[in-house]
């Protein structure tokens, strides 16, 4: 296995060669198809993802049966359930989907523990990102206890869209992204479509004002 996957984390590239080693050795690239459950509650947490290409989709069931999404894990980031539950030694509590083909590096749990324990560098890196994870988990509960729905979904549609300003989604998908029923995902919609901001197709939203929206989201306090 090449060495390089290390640079790609901030933090790692500063482990001194020992343990650089170790956590060559210890570890492995592997490749997950685009729909696969990567972890689903109840299973054991055996080894810290970090990915190098692709998106896992995190989210939740209710006890209604309401999918509702949690956060995202892109390239050069970890999974922070992954990393609370391998260090409390708990199972999973949510779903981690492969939203796209993802390529991974797998660290086992007796390299990740024995790395925690020795390495101030690995460990600086592991509770970095679990504090930012966690941060961010902070900003998505103020967002729905707090923000406005139509702005919400503002956010969300400028965060998903593609290059062409498209946004693949349905409304029951983009529901479960912010934690609420398709039918206000639906009402609110309409009412962007009358202001001109945005298309409706099977499937698809297209953004005809993205700047519109933007206007929105800025003026709520939000970041783009």
């Amino acid at each position: 296995m090449s060495a390089s996957w290390i640079d790609r984390f901030k933090g790692l590239s500063q482990l001194p060669p020992d343990i650089r080693d170790q956590l060559e050795a210890g570890s492995q690239i592997v490749s997950v198809p685009a729909g696969t459950q990567v972890f689903a509650p109840g299973q054991t947490a055996d080894n810290l993802l970090l990915l190098l290409d692709g998106t896992i989709r995190v989210q939740q069931k209710s006890d209604t049966g309401r999918e509702v999404f949690l956060y995202r894990v892109h390239a050069g980031e970890s999974c922070v359930l992954t990393t609370a539950c391998m260090l409390a030694f708990e199972d999973y509590s949510a779903d981690g989907i492969a939203e796209t083909d993802v390529r991974a590096v797998a660290i086992p749990r007796a390299t990740f523990d024995d790395l925690v324990a020795k390495s101030a560098v690995f460990r600086t890196f592991v509770f970095a990102a679990y504090s930012r994870r966690i941060s961010d988990l902070f900003a998505l509960i103020d967002d729905i206890v707090f923000r406005r729905m139509d702005v919400r979904l503002a956010s969300r549609l400028l965060e998903l869209s593609d290059a062409r300003n498209v946004v693949h989604a349905t409304h029951a998908v983009l529901g479960n992204e912010l934690g609420t029923a398709r039918e206000v995902v639906s009402r609110t919609l309409s009412e962007f479509h009358r202001r001109g901001w945005v298309e409706q197709s099977r499937g698809e939203v297209h953004l005809t004002d993205r700047a519109a929206l933007e206007r929105m989201v800025r003026s709520s306090g939000m970041h783009l």
